[in-house]
């Protein structure tokens, strides 16, 4: 279901409901937003095909964990309040630890907090009989991830492979689907 538009970073999104308060965010370049100037967020603008190159958690310790980015990578951390109209009309507010631009793929979460928010987005969509079965990555040395997530309190496994890639197992109307 189309979500709307992330003006301040050049994006629009659809979102996929998966039940317990998770979704799936399609991001696309909102290319008629000609005030936004690539790099825009989420790896957008370093894609040459569609894939998951972010995941996120929800936190109620927001500058804990923006403590925790910023020892992993400098650029991590910062925070920053963000808000768009859904489509039923209501306000969704939020504050996060802005995703990077780059690399295009990042095994490390992003942080959102949903407490400025009446209804978490989820509840905002109808269910689609789609529900998040795994969700993992690889990485050709994932030990490298080992620390960080265990410090951000993340159940989130990176298998050793020769790419780095964030997969996603979803049961839904199709059956089990890996994107």
């Amino acid at each position: 279901i189309f979500g709307g538009y992330h003006k301040t970073f050049g994006t629009k999104n659809a979102l996929i409901n998966l039940d317990n308060n998770r979704y799936l965010e399609l991001i696309a370049a909102d290319n008629d937003n000609l005030e936004v100037a690539a790099p825009r967020w989420m790896g957008v603008d370093q894609l040459h095909k569609n894939k998951i190159t972010r995941w996120a958690v929800t936190s109620d310790s927001l500058e804990k964990d923006s403590s925790i980015l910023k020892v992993h990578n400098s650029e991590m951390g910062k925070i920053q309040a963000g808000s768009r109209n859904a489509a039923d009309g209501s306000l969704l507010q939020w504050q996060l630890c802005m995703p990077l631009p780059a690399p295009e793929v990042e095994l490390v979460p992003f942080i959102l907090d949903w407490s400025r928010t009446e209804k978490h987005p989820s509840e905002l969509l109808p269910n689609m009989n789609c529900s998040l079965v795994k969700l993992y990555g690889t990485h050709p040395n994932p030990e490298k991830y080992t620390a960080i997530l265990k410090e951000l309190d993340c159940d989130f496994h990176i298998k050793k492979a020769d790419t780095i890639q964030i997969k996603l197992l979803i049961n839904c109307p199709n059956g089990m689907i890996e994107i």
